[in-house]
């Protein structure tokens, strides 16, 4: 669940998109790590809003994405 209970400032983070994606994907999600906070953006949009998830919430979603939580049946 993203949450606004801290801010982080996102001005100075360093973006990375999965290494699965192509090098000249456009139309990726982004992720950025930093202190008690992870950030995830659109690609097309790198000026726009990210959204802010604590790290306990960050792994719960890696892990659920790895385990087949979110496939389509």
């Amino acid at each position: 669940m993203a949450t606004e209970q801290f801010p982080a400032d996102l001005t100075q983070a360093t973006w990375f998109k999965s290494s699965k994606s192509g090098p000249n994907c456009d139309n990726c999600v982004e992720v950025a790590y930093v202190t008690g906070a992870v950030g995830v953006r659109d690609s097309k949009d790198k000026q726009g809003p990210a959204l802010v998830f604590g790290p306990a919430d960050w792994d719960a979603f890696v892990a659920g994405a790895r385990n087949g939580v979110f496939d389509r049946a």
